[in-house]
This record gives C-alpha cells, sequence and structure tokens, in this order.
C-alpha cells in the first residue's frame, strides 16, 4: 500500500487560469482557446466586470467558466477570483490578447520546480503599438522605485500575466481596487521575501478593436499613490525618517540665522521666524518618534503576515524537490 507521501508525489497541481476581463469581445475568445491548448488541464475562469458588449458570451462558447464581479476595478476582480476559486497554482492573465499562452506551461514549470510563489512575465516588445509611450515611461520609472525601496528582483512591475503559488494566493490581503493591483501584488511578494522568478515574455499589440482601459496620467498618479501608502505602511521607519530630515533641514535654516544674530547682538529681533523654527524642530522629532513606534508596528504585522502564509498549506509534491510536498504542512 502506498504511503501518504507516495500518494501526494502521485497528484498533479491543479491549475486556474483567471482572466479579468471589461469589455473585451474582440479577444477574449482567442485568449481562452490559447489558454485551453497550451494548458489543456487547466480550468479557465473569465470573470467579467460589467463589460457592455457581447464578452461574456463568447467566453462561454469558448469554454471558459464566466463569473461576474458588479464592484468595478481590476483589483475587486482579483480580489474576488482570489477568494472563489481554489486550486494549486493560478495563472492571472488580461483578456486582451497582449501576453503569449504559449509561454504559459514554462511559467508553471518555472513555478513548480523552483518552489516558488510568484513567477513574473516580463514583457519584452520592439511593436510600437504594444506600448504607449507614457505606458514605458511610466512602468520603467515605478518599477525603479520599487526596486529602490523593496528590492530588485522585479523589473515589470505593472505586468498583468503572472503565475501564483496557493500560499501566495491564500494569504494575500488584497485591498486595491483599480489597476494599482499589480503593484500590491509586487510589493506583497518583495516585502515577504517570497521566493519569486521572471521570465522575459513576448508582448504585442491589442487586436483590432480591443481598447486599454488604462489611463496613463490617471491610473499612474493612482498607482505612484499606492506605493507612497506601501512604504508608509511597510516601511515606516524610512518613510517617517525621510520626512523629519527635511523638517529638520527646514528648522536649521530657518533657526541658524537667528542663533548667530542672538551669539552676536544677545538680541532675537526675529521672534517669529524663531518660534517658527523650533516648531518645525519638534514635528521633526516628533516624525522621527512616530517612525520608530510604528516601525516595531510593522513588524509585529509582517510577522503576522509571515504567520498567515506559512498557515497555507501546500498539497502537492513538487516535481524533482526532494521533500518539496510537506512543504509548510
Amino acid at each position: 500500500m502506498d504511503s501518504p507521501a507516495e500518494r501526494l508525489a502521485e497528484r498533479r497541481p491543479t491549475v486556474a487560469v483567471l482572466v479579468p476581463c471589461l469589455n473585451e469581445a474582440a479577444a477574449i475568445g482567442k485568449v481562452v482557446a490559447d489558454f485551453t491548448a497550451s494548458l489543456p488541464e487547466a480550468r479557465i475562469f473569465v470573470y467579467d466586470n460589467g463589460s457592455t458588449d457581447n464578452t461574456v458570451a463568447l467566453a462561454d462558447a469558448a469554454g471558459a467558466v464566466v463569473r461576474r464581479e458588479p464592484l468595478r476595478g481590476k483589483g475587486n476582480v482579483v480580489r474576488r477570483m482570489f477568494a472563489d476559486i481554489d486550486a494549486d497554482v493560478f495563472v492571472l492573465v488580461d483578456g486582451d490578447d497582449t501576453y503569449d499562452a504559449g509561454v504559459a506551461p514554462e511559467l508553471v514549470a518555472r513555478l513548480l520546480h523552483e518552489s516558488l510563489d510568484m513567477v513574473n512575465a516580463a514583457r519584452r516588445s520592439d511593436a510600437p503599438g504594444a506600448y504607449r509611450a507614457g505606458h514605458r515611461a511610466g512602468n520603467w520609472l515605478l518599477s525603479t522605485l520599487v526596486a529602490t525601496l523593496f528590492g530588485r528582483r522585479v523589473t515589470d512591475l505593472l505586468s498583468g500575466y503572472r503565475v501564483f503559488s496557493r500560499r501566495f494566493v491564500k494569504s494575500f490581503p488584497a485591498l486595491a481596487t483599480g489597476f494599482e493591483i499589480e503593484t500590491e501584488l509586487s510589493v506583497h511578494a518583495l516585502q515577504m521575501r517570497m521566493p519569486v522568478a521572471e521570465v522575459p515574455t513576448a508582448y504585442r499589440e491589442r487586436p483590432q478593436g480591443s481598447a486599454s482601459k488604462l489611463n496613463t496620467y490617471k491610473d499612474g498618479l493612482r498607482i505612484l499613490g499606492t506605493i507612497v501608502h506601501l512604504v508608509r505602511d511597510e516601511r515606516p521607519l524610512a518613510f517617517f525618517s525621510s520626512v523629519s530630515a527635511v523638517l529638520a533641514v527646514v528648522s536649521l535654516l530657518l533657526g541658524v540665522p537667528v542663533i548667530i544674530e542672538y551669539m552676536h547682538t544677545g538680541l532675537v529681533p526675529r521672534l517669529p521666524t524663531a518660534l517658527l523654527a523650533a516648531s518645525i524642530a519638534i514635528l521633526a522629532f516628533l516624525g522621527l518618534a512616530c517612525g520608530l513606534i510604528l516601525d516595531a508596528v510593522s513588524r509585529g504585522r509582517l510577522e503576522a503576515k509571515r504567520l498567515a502564509y506559512l498557515s497555507v498549506p501546500v498539497r502537492f509534491a513538487t516535481p524533482g524537490v526532494s521533500g518539496a510536498g510537506s512543504r509548510g504542512e
């Protein structure tokens, strides 16, 4: 009779392809067909976010499991998918047919064989219409900012094509509502120091009749705001220390001339300036104190998230990795 470990090793991991979409009638049928061909063992889930065209009918006709999320925003859809669907491996991809479904088996195999929690498909394209200039520049800027703050392990911060482990998905505290969800996914993996990898992947233009829902400036500012909030929440000492340093410099610039004048004359003729400098110095000290206190709180939150991550059992044996079947169990 086979042991539990042997039976676990024989079981193939279940794969779910998650496709959030809004008005993608021009592409959704091909996306479902391509991923069905590349990952025949996977179930394809299309979550519609209020389409006004025939996206739902075409996805259903192509063989996908179609569900609806009424709350508008990609972040809301991803949060719903992560909550509803259970699998061992999750493939998240946009429904606009800009990503190569043929590389999906490689991404899944990389995740399984190296026992990773996220494999990011880094977009590579020479097609002039694939990347708008503003999108390319904004992605580079935001990716560089996140790499500087959280570690340089993800070069394409805003890629919509990723593969996740069950452990990642079921312990991810999804808070974003819109396109900033990709930033939240990346920062969560980096901040938790999860094992991740990145694979260069072809990126092509949208098919005719399909239009991007991403607004370069509006969504770019929302993503930048998300990064600022994540730095404040996850790196409070660095965030508040920076604010304190700026306030301290302003206080010195205002106060040093007053002190020099007092040392020469024994008088403080610019009393309002002296009071302002002293007040700003107090704010600088309070900012540093807040950073120290919140850093301890942030460490406790990180420990809680880590424990939640480790509490999710891994239900399959990683091929070629001895003992991986019992990882986390």
